[in-house]
């Protein structure tokens, strides 16, 4: 009799995955995560979204709309979740501190977990590619980025990733939050990653090395790029004269002597120049720096190409 009952109540099935629904709005609703349309389109961006409801949270970025109170501080958030988190902060509970670094953990099987990253043990590899990690639980996220598989969505925009902690700095994009600040000048990030990029713009480290001439570099794609002046590969082609370059900028800057445009404007003579490379060695005409200069006799060139011209004519010949 129950399961009579039960199987009335859920009498709406999906024909596509068989997934029966009590309500018939709810398997119309859910027919689009089949057929992938998005009807709910934002009227301020090109936004849109399969659930109305989705729609109505994706206005918050719009009118900065705050509706979740923290009952504690009175801080205002746009999202549940977010103030859930945020609560957290509130809570007294029982902590184990770590006798290494004073992190506080909740529970003793946490705190002997995070003991492991001073111990520097990584017991968990990964049979595909035998990446150690020191949780089992890092362990399991990381064969993620093998399957491919994709299970968290984000509700605002449908994107989806393999990692939660991914989903959650993704959030930010959306809520425009900034949580992490450089403590030497104190530009902002949405992620810590990108703060950490950042950082190396004050510390000038160059931790990227080239393998081939010990050219060392901040960012890695920095060095990637570097790297195909090894490789002598030539990927950007011209269309108009078949002219291959190994950088796109270089291509980008080569069309210019087609279309003849001159986009970079000195303001001081008002003398145009097709790359910005060109219109920087111009301003030393105006300037009268002289930034090159011999290593033997001391002279000083505004440009490197005359530079190198005097050490052909006048040094060699000596």
């Amino acid at each position: 009799m129950d399961s009579e009952v039960r199987k009335k109540e859920n009498s709406h099935c999906c024909e596509v995955c068989e997934k029966t629904f009590t309500e018939k709005k709810s398997l119309k609703c859910h027919y689009l995560t089949h057929t992938k349309e998005k009807p709910h389109v934002c009227e301020v961006c090109p936004a849109a979204f399969a659930r109305k409801n989705s729609l109505k949270v994706h206005y918050r970025i719009h009118t900065k709309e705050k509706p979740f109170s923290c009952d504690n501080c009175g801080k205002m958030f746009s999202w549940s979740k977010n103030l859930k988190a945020h609560l957290l902060t509130h809570k007294k509970r029982k902590v184990f501190p770590c006798s290494l670094c004073g992190k506080e953990l909740l529970t003793e099987r946490g705190l002997s977990v995070h003991q492991l990253t001073h111990t520097g043990e990584k017991t968990h590899t990964c049979e595909f590619c035998n990446t150690s990690f020191s949780l089992k639980r890092n362990l399991n996220r990381h064969y993620l980025t093998h399957s491919n598989e994709k299970i968290y969505t984000c509700e605002i925009c449908s994107q989806t990733f393999s990692q939660k902690i991914t989903l959650q700095d993704h959030y930010l994009v959306h809520t425009r939050e900034q949580p992490h600040i450089c403590d030497i000048c104190g530009s902002k990030f949405s992620q810590k990653s990108n703060l950490h990029r950042h950082l190396l713009v004050h510390t000038k480290e160059k931790l990227h090395i080239c393998t081939i001439c010990n050219a060392s570099f901040s960012y890695k794609h920095t060095l990637q790029r570097h790297l195909i002046c090894h490789s002598k590969e030539k990927p950007f082609k011209c269309d108009l004269c078949d002219k291959k370059f190994a950088r796109k900028y270089e291509l980008k800057t080569h069309y210019l002597k087609h279309t003849q445009e001159k986009p970079h404007i000195c303001d001081v003579c008002g003398k145009g120049f097709p790359s910005k490379k060109n219109l920087l060695r111009h301003y030393l005409t105006h300037t009268k720096e002289k930034p090159y200069v011999c290593d033997f006799c001391k002279r000083g060139f505004s440009q490197k190409v005359f530079l190198k011209r005097h050490y052909d004519v006048v040094h060699n010949k000596k």
